[in-house]
């Protein structure tokens, strides 16, 4: 492993690596697959924020020699009020890791959040790194996205963008994002394409431009107006079957209306498998974790999730 990742001379400071982006574009992923670069001579901590109740990312996440905290029930730039100066500092003096990474809501407005990371109490503790944004180029050009405020900011205040999922976008999408991209102004240090999360850990050892809070940023509209989550838990002993899962997953779109994100974990045949469902597409990947079993969206409207419960339980086991 190359010495470029050895923590920068920052005095007592720890960095601190903000990885964003909107909706299903693949931050988990990214998120595992830099952990598994890790030097083995430094220690990582995560902080993963979840706009829902129920934790899905930070159950992901769990793994050996890394220590994760997880903040849900909104986004850190708004609504989790003093969780996040208070999950930093008690992670900082506990564990005392030699790099941090938080790794935001979808929805969370990032101008907000750098700011309150780079202004005391936590500027005097953390060193700011290259803020990195994914983005689905899929959603690029989808005007359901590309007008959200939230989507813009994230896009915006960018130090690092990245294409994630280019395996499902098409060269002239791909062509198109990448010229849109190095004509932003100010200019990214960085425009990268990847695929199935495989980002390199060089992109750790870029500093953020991004301006000081100082400076005037206009208010931007709540998140979370008029966009709805629902979660549910299960017994860790509760079993799922296989085929009444996959068809679950097949007739979300049908299930609920305005359909942004879904994923779970679930015990299915004998594993825990991590279900991803985003811009019509899901997959599923095994994970270490043992404990229940969890489910959860977010949409785009407040609604009855009736038929949708009753066809998750229509996946137990129920001989378990």
């Amino acid at each position: 492993m190359s010495n470029s990742l050895s923590a920068p001379t920052q005095g007592i400071m720890t960095p601190v690596h903000l990885l964003a982006g909107f909706l299903g574009t693949g931050k988990t992923t990214t998120l595992l697959q830099l952990l598994a670069q890790r030097p083995t001579t430094e220690k990582w901590a995560v902080i993963v924020n979840e706009f829902g109740e129920i934790g899905i990312d930070g159950v992901v996440l769990q793994q050996q020699d890394i220590e994760v905290r997880e903040i849900s029930g909104g986004c850190l730039c708004c609504t989790t009020g003093p969780q996040l100066p208070v999950t930093v500092t008690r992670l900082l003096r506990d564990y005392e890791p030699d790099r941090l990474f938080i790794e935001t809501s979808g929805l969370a407005h990032l101008a907000t959040l750098v700011d309150q990371l780079k202004r005391p109490p936590l500027g005097n503790a953390l060193a700011m790194q290259a803020v990195i944004t994914l983005v689905d180029v899929r959603q690029f050009f989808d005007s359901q996205y590309r007008d959200h405020p939230v989507y813009r900011d994230q896009i915006q205040i960018a130090d690092v963008l990245v294409a994630s999922k280019t395996d499902l976008a098409s060269p002239e999408q791909l062509s198109a994002f990448e010229q849109e991209a190095a004509a932003m102004f100010p200019p990214k240090q960085a425009i990268l394409n990847i695929q199935h999360g495989h980002l390199g850990a060089e992109v750790l050892t870029m500093h953020t431009a991004s301006p000081a809070p100082s400076r005037y940023r206009p208010k931007l509209p709540s998140a979370d107006n008029d966009i709805s989550s629902c979660g549910w838990r299960f017994p860790a002993q509760q079993r799922f079957d296989t085929d009444r899962v996959a068809r679950l997953f097949d007739q979300l779109p049908h299930l609920v209306t305005g359909l942004w994100r879904a994923k779970a974990v679930l015990y299915v045949h004998q594993q825990r498998l991590w279900f991803n469902w985003s811009a019509g597409q899901w997959g599923v990947e095994s994970v270490a974790w043992r404990g229940e079993s969890r489910f959860e969206l977010i949409c785009r409207q407040a609604q009855d999730f009736s038929d949708l419960e009753a066809a998750l339980y229509a996946c137990l086991v129920t001989d378990y």
